[in-house]
This record gives structure tokens, C-alpha cells and sequence, in this order.
């Protein structure tokens, strides 16, 4: 028998009603909680609670506290969280962020090991374009350094095997902010997936479709931020598709990657209107993408939202809690905010931090192409689970280290060699960047030394600065596998414009980052300028733009701060 042909094309109304989906009013910003037509049938759900939790492990929760998915009832707001400044005229702004302190400097001879679980996700890169463009400093909390420098391609030499996913990168330079200091710059390359060998994925779009995603910048950009990662599907994909608002509803069965016009025609008839249940929203996905569960597939949740639910389990940690207890049966949750004025940052960064999957903001069409086509393998394909980095400083070489960014990533050091221990995961072709600065051996380190302490240590001559550690699972295994590296002087590069192109656009970035947040450590003659004109020395090929248009943001972040510093 022979295989159905491929349906695709333009969703107009015609072939949208004969699929079964009606033209949807996209003016209209009202949603029934009696149900409406979705894919030609009146859907209204019963109010859903969250499923119930297998037999938990010893004491998961506290016993004074039942589980996430037993309570249903608002007991909390946003903890820790900073609602941004200045709202436009005429808005109640309520945007959200996690709040955390810069990393400090440790002193080697006390705490020599740095651990932290690595970080993919690159919404803060596309958030902060998003207020410099409107002529906006973002607030401080919305400035993920590492976001920031993971956002870009850094070219590092790819691994050539699965088995070994990471090809580990390091260069060493003089700091361009502070005198005396110097940057350990460590990538990590993943292996890239061939097309023919990625595995069949089943997804669930679970999408936000309340009266907050009215606006231009929200469902409607979802719908074609979606329609972007359809072109993408192959005939053994399948989509299934929730739409949460007051109440939670499937608008599409799972549905192979030939009906194409199908998810196109589906997405079309979403609306907007109504309140947001999205814990309903979840615990409704999470079943979907467990009904449907293939152990050779990639099973994934992808939740496009501004993260304003008001609904039912609003909550986050009771979100978070329901999110990792759901990231045990193999189904992963990636998380897509959208908009201004109400987005909650911190909800979807613990989202995705506790569904193992990325965190990603679309704020314009050209982003959504970036990720779900540019980057539509690192974004869905995964290549190693519970990635961690450690590294290990010789005192003798550095008497003073910090970690730039990574500050809600970070890790005790015991817990690298506990595999039970949840760390980032890594996307096929996908890298990771992090840059510490550390104060050589015999420089004029911070603080003062102690009075009665040992002597200062001579520097290492030709010696070890650092060693480096990888830890990592594949995907489906429980036990990690273990990748090292000497950091030495073979590693050093006597000058920052001796230094290779990707180390020197990295310092651009973190550089940009760090005078975005006010952080203390930059040298005054450090300004906007110098963050252009080292980003100049390092835009390489550029095939996209995005290096350039990084340029044009440091500008605008400079004249931005000088009007405010201005009163103007």
C-alpha cells in the first residue's frame, strides 16, 4: 500500500473548513468558559487536577508540605523576583525576573574547585535587544551574562563521535576590564546529529492563548514562530497541540509530520481571551506526551507563553516541583516566552531549568527563525543529559578566581560526582561558553593578605593553571561519563588581540553584560566604546548578522545610560 502523500500549503479558510477547522475571529479577545469550536468539535474540559505522583522516593517533599500535584490552590506569589521599572505611561507593568547576586571572587587557597551545571538557553540575549531597541535599559535581574554569550555560534571544532559529545576548547588572555587579571575562556563543542540520523520526535505545542496574548508581539508571533518549526517536521514526526486559557482543551490529535496543513489550519484557530490556567495546561501536555510516548523518540512538551498564569496552580514552586517530578518519565518541557508588561522571566526560567529543556524568548520573527530553523536541532534534538563543568585552580598559578554569569546554575562541588544530581541538557550541534577571570600568582590580588597567614605562593612557571572536568550522561543512560584537560600555559596568549576570534568576541559579550548589570568590577576606562571596538575586532564571517547587530546594541546601550545618567 502506498504511503499518503504530504499535505501542505496556504491554510485559507477553504481548506482550513474542510480539515475541520473553522476561520478563526483573530480580532475578538474574549474566550467562553462554556468551550468553543476548535478542529470542527465544542471543546470544554472538566476542571483537571494535577495528575498523581508515582511512589515517590524517601521524603521528596517536606512532611509538613504535600506534593505539587496534590494541591491545587494558589498558596504563594513570584519569590525573589523583580518587577521591572518604569512602566510606560497608562501600564501596570508586572514583569518578573529571578534575582541574583553577581558571583564573588574566591580565593583559590580557601575554595580552589568551581562547579555549576552548563546553561544553552539565550533568552536573556533576546529580552535585553528588546528593551535596548525600545530605548530602554533592561533591569538588572534580566542580564544573564552566560545567556548572553551562548546566544552566539562560536565555531569551536566539532566532536566526531556520539559517544563523546564534547570537543573542549580553552584560551587564556589578559583581562580587557581589569589590569593585572587575566580570562579563562572554556567552550564546549557538542556533536552534531546528521539530518538522517535524528530520531523521530513527539512533541506537544502546549500554548498559552489567554486574554494576555492579545498583542501582536504574543499569540500571533507564536503562530508563526510554530509554523516556522512545522516547515521542519519529517513524515515520522508527530504534533500534538493544547491551547490553555481559562480552562485547558487538545486542539489537535496527534498528528503525523505529512499533515502539515493540518497544524497550520490548527494554529490559524487559535484565539485569545480569558483567564490562564497554565497548570491545567501543563498537567493536560504532559499527559498527551505520555499517552503518545515513543522510547525511541524525542518526547517534548513546548510551551509558548508570557508566563501570567492566574489560574488554578499559579504557584511556582509548586510548578516546578510538578515540572521535575514529569522530567522522569522521559518527557522534557522547553519554554518560549513572549511580550512585554506581564512576562514572568522567573517562572520560565525555573520551567525549563526543571523540565531539562531550553529557555528561549521570541520577540521577533527573524528570532523565531533562528530558533526553530537556524537552530532547530540544538533546540529539540538532545545529546547529553546533566552536563556539568568543574575546574580545578592551581593556587601556585591563581590566587583569586570568579565565574562570570552562571549564578542560578551553580553547584556544590560534591555534587559533580553525584549522578542524582540535575544539571543542564545539551542540544545536537549546540555549545556552551563560560569565562572566569582570575588574578595570577604575585599580581595585587583583591583583598589584602592575611597578616598570619601561609606566604603567598610563587607562580607556577610553565605549570598547570587549571584543570578542566566535563561530566555528562547520554541521553536515556543513568550513569555519567567523565571528559578532563590540563589548562596551561600552552593555553595563554600574551595579549588580548593576539587572542583567537571567538575569545575576543566572547570578552565583547560578557563585557556588554557586565556594564548592562553595574557590576563592580569593571575599570572605569572601560566604557561602551571599548566594548564596540573589541566586538569589531572579532565579527568574523557573520552570515546572519547577528554579530553586527550586537554592535549596534552596545551603542544603544551606551546613548541609552547616558540619557538616563542624564535625567533626560
Amino acid at each position: 500500500m502506498a504511503a499518503p502523500a504530504n499535505r501542505d500549503g496556504a491554510p485559507t479558510p477553504t481548506a482550513c473548513e474542510a480539515l475541520g477547522f473553522p476561520k478563526a475571529d483573530h480580532r475578538r479577545d474574549s474566550y467562553s468558559r462554556r468551550g468553543r469550536m476548535v478542529g470542527g468539535a465544542m471543546y470544554a474540559p472538566p476542571a483537571m487536577a494535577m495528575p498523581p505522583p508515582p511512589a515517590p522516593p524517601p521524603a521528596p517533599y517536606p512532611a509538613t508540605r504535600a506534593s505539587p500535584m496534590q494541591e491545587m490552590v494558589v498558596t504563594g506569589s513570584v519569590r525573589s523576583a523583580q518587577v521591572m521599572p518604569s512602566p510606560r505611561p497608562g501600564d501596570i507593568n508586572t514583569e518578573r525576573y529571578p534575582h541574583a547576586q553577581a558571583n564573588p571572587i574566591k580565593l583559590t587557597a580557601q575554595e580552589p574547585v568551581s562547579t555549576f551545571s552548563v546553561d544553552v538557553d539565550t533568552a536573556a540575549y533576546a529580552n535585553v535587544r528588546r528593551f535596548l531597541n525600545d530605548g530602554q535599559s533592561p533591569p538588572r535581574d534580566a542580564v544573564r551574562v552566560e545567556e548572553l554569550i551562548n546566544y552566539f555560534d562560536y565555531g569551536y571544532a566539532k566532536p566526531s563521535e556520539a559517544q563523546v559529545p564534547f570537543k573542549p576548547f580553552v584560551a587564556v588572555t589578559p583581562s580587557p576590564w581589569s589590569a593585572d587579571r587575566q580570562i579563562v575562556h572554556i567552550g564546549l563543542q557538542g556533536y552534531d546529529i546528521p539530518r538522517t540520523q535524528q530520531p523521530p520526535l513527539n512533541l506537544v505545542f502546549l500554548i498559552d492563548t489567554s486574554g494576555s496574548m492579545s498583542d501582536e508581539a504574543k499569540l500571533p508571533l507564536a503562530r508563526k514562530a510554530l509554523n516556522l518549526l512545522v516547515d521542519q517536521l519529517r513524515p515520522q514526526d508527530r504534533v500534538s497541540m493544547v491551547a490553555y486559557a481559562g480552562s485547558a482543551g487538545a486542539v489537535l490529535p496527534p498528528t503525523s509530520g505529512r499533515e502539515k496543513l493540518k497544524m497550520r489550519c490548527a494554529l490559524g484557530a487559535l484565539e485569545s481571551g480569558g483567564s490562564t490556567a497554565g497548570g491545567q495546561g501543563l498537567a493536560l501536555a504532559y499527559d498527551l506526551a505520555v499517552q503518545n510516548f515513543d522510547p525511541k523518540a524525542v518526547n517534548r512538551v513546548i510551551l509558548m507563553t508570557d508566563g501570567d498564569f492566574n489560574v488554578g496552580v499559579a504557584d511556582p514552586e509548586k510548578l516546578t516541583d510538578f515540572v521535575a517530578a514529569k522530567r522522569k518519565t522521559g518527557v522534557y518541557l522547553s519554554v518560549y516566552g513572549l511580550g512585554e508588561g506581564n512576562y514572568n522571566d522567573t517562572l520560565m526560567q525555573a520551567l525549563a531549568q526543571n523540565g531539562n529543556g531550553t529557555a528561549g524568548y521570541i520577540d521577533t520573527l527573524n528570532e523565531a527563525r533562528k530558533s526553530f530553523r537556524d537552530d532547530f536541532s540544538g533546540s529539540l534534538f538532545p545529546i547529553a543529559d546533566d552536563v556539568k563543568i568543574q575546574v580545578e585552580f592551581n593556587p601556585r598559578a591563581v590566587s583569586e578566581y570568579r565565574l562570570i554569569g552562571y549564578e542560578t546554575r551553580l553547584l556544590n562541588r560534591e555534587d559533580f560526582n553525584n549522578d542524582r544530581v540535575d544539571a543542564g541538557e545539551v542540544g545536537s550541534g549546540s555549545s556552551v561558553t563560560a569565562l572566569y577571570e582570575v588574578t595570577p600568582a604575585g599580581a595585587r590580588p583583591s583583598s589584602d593578605p592575611l597578616r598570619y597567614g601561609a606566604p603567598a605562593a610563587r607562580a607556577a612557571a610553565g605549570g598547570e593553571i587549571a584543570f578542566l572536568k566535563v561530566r555528562y550522561k547520554l541521553p536515556g543512560d543513568q550513569a555519567s561519563r567523565l571528559i578532563e584537560r590540563p589548562i596551561g600555559a600552552n593555553d595563554t596568549y600574551a595579549q588580548v588581540a593576539d587572542a583567537p576570534e571567538s575569545t575576543r568576541w566572547a570578552l565583547a559579550v560578557a563585557g556588554f553584560g557586565q556594564k548592562l548589570r553595574g557590576d563592580p568590577w569593571l575599570s572605569p576606562g572601560f566604557g561602551w566604546k571599548a566594548v564596540g571596538d573589541l566586538a569589531q575586532t572579532a565579527r568574523g564571517s557573520d552570515l546572519y548578522g547577528l554579530r553586527a547587530e550586537f554592535v549596534q546594541l552596545a551603542r544603544a546601550a551606551g546613548e541609552t545610560r547616558t540619557v538616563n545618567e542624564s535625567g533626560n
